[in-house]
């Protein structure tokens, strides 16, 4: 996740399970890993959150990573770690919630909308920034941001992001991306979402192969 573009790998797509339901948890999963995802996340505003992760995290191999979604508050990165989320995603810039992510060992993907919360969150700790939504910004916004942030930090664009648009944005400089709604919806079928998983892999792995032949 933290790699610069010049070394994508399907670990850089974070498959959003927003609505995941833990009896379809597994069988999800592994539909996803399958297609090539290595990163996975489970909104807490989905059905039994916690569940889920521990469903996920204890059927998917070690190489596959597991995390928790829309949390908002030091007690849910808590409860978060105690499910076995290795990695906390936010909407937005919260300096405590990054801080208790890191200390308890797990690596934080903060929501930021704007250089200044990009600063904030790679200040209280966090070594990706979540660009969110990805679609407001903007790739003009968003090449302004490359060129102040420190090149370590990844850059997780989020919203809007398809097979079709992945390009221009590594080339604006994103080291990964979250994929919600465009691949897992509650009650699509495993075939389309592997279907769509499918694409989704390609893409990515044909960015992948042009930068290295470039």
């Amino acid at each position: 996740m933290n790699e610069p573009a010049t070394a994508l790998k399907t670990a850089g797509l974070v498959a959003i399970l927003r609505g995941l339901q833990p009896a379809e948890a597994q069988a999800v999963g592994e539909a996803l890993y399958a297609s090539g995802f290595r990163s996975l996340e489970v909104p807490l505003n989905s059905p039994q959150p916690l569940k889920s992760i521990e469903i996920l995290r204890s059927v998917l191999p070690e190489d596959a990573v597991v995390g928790a979604g829309t949390v908002l508050t030091v007690e849910q990165v808590r409860s978060c770690h105690g499910a076995g989320s290795q990695i906390i995603v936010s909407p937005n810039t919260n300096v405590n919630v990054i801080r208790e992510t890191v200390a308890l060992g797990m690596d934080s993907f903060p929501g930021a909308a704007t250089p200044s919360n990009a600063f904030d969150a790679i200040e209280a700790g966090a070594q990706n920034v979540k660009i969110f939504p990805a679609e407001q910004v903007g790739l003009a916004g968003f090449k302004a941001w490359t060129a102040v942030l420190p090149a370590d930090i990844g850059l997780i664009p989020v919203g809007g992001i398809n097979e079709e648009n992945m390009a221009q944005w590594v080339d604006a400089g994103a080291t990964g991306f979250g994929i919600g709604s465009s691949l897992y919806k509650s009650g699509r079928s495993l075939q389309d979402l592997r279907t769509r998983a499918d694409k989704l892999v390609h893409a990515y792995q044909m960015i992948h192969e042009m930068r290295k032949s470039a």
